[in-house]
């Protein structure tokens, strides 16, 4: 199988990238692979010129905006890496979640397989809480793990 390079949008014809996560220049007729640089963060950047103005972009943004049609919106829906590795940009490692998600989906120890859920050894209960604006809401003790996530559910009904 190919890489397959496709225009960044608001770049076309300027610049390309592909699912194997390399960046193209087009300008001046020349097609040559930018040099990636990483960001503090630790994602791989590149730097694109548009009317004479140098913009800095993470290489997965660029190529879920490319391919997987992603509007960045702040913290609402964002990109992942499913490996959880950040250097390792292909499309088939990248995925658009939610920012709960993203932060509940690799924890170590975790004890529930649910979001919001954690086994309370004190008390021998499922113990479900949602934090909202920094706030952790507790609520609740349940008999099984299964009710625990109905209120975690529930709760973000309502949100």
């Amino acid at each position: 199988m190919s890489e397959i390079f496709k225009d960044i949008p608001g770049y076309e014809g300027m610049y390309q990238v592909s699912d194997l996560g390399n960046v193209k220049s087009l300008i001046f007729g020349k097609e040559r692979i930018l040099k990636e640089t990483l960001s503090s963060s630790g994602y791989k950047m590149v730097g694109l010129f548009k009317d004479t103005k140098l913009n800095g972009f993470s290489i997965h943004q660029l190529i879920a905006v490319t391919f997987l049609n992603h509007t960045a919106n702040g913290h609402n829906l964002i990109v992942d890496h499913i490996n959880n590795n950040k250097l390792d940009n292909r499309l088939e490692n990248l995925q658009i979640i939610s920012h709960r998600k993203n932060l509940s989906k690799d924890k170590k120890n975790k004890t529930s397989k649910y979001t919001g859920v954690s086994w309370n050894n004190q008390k021998n209960k499922w113990v479900s809480q949602i934090r909202i604006n920094g706030i952790v809401n507790y609520l609740g003790q349940f008999n099984n793990e299964l009710e625990a996530s109905n209120a975690y559910k529930n709760k973000l009904k309502t949100l």
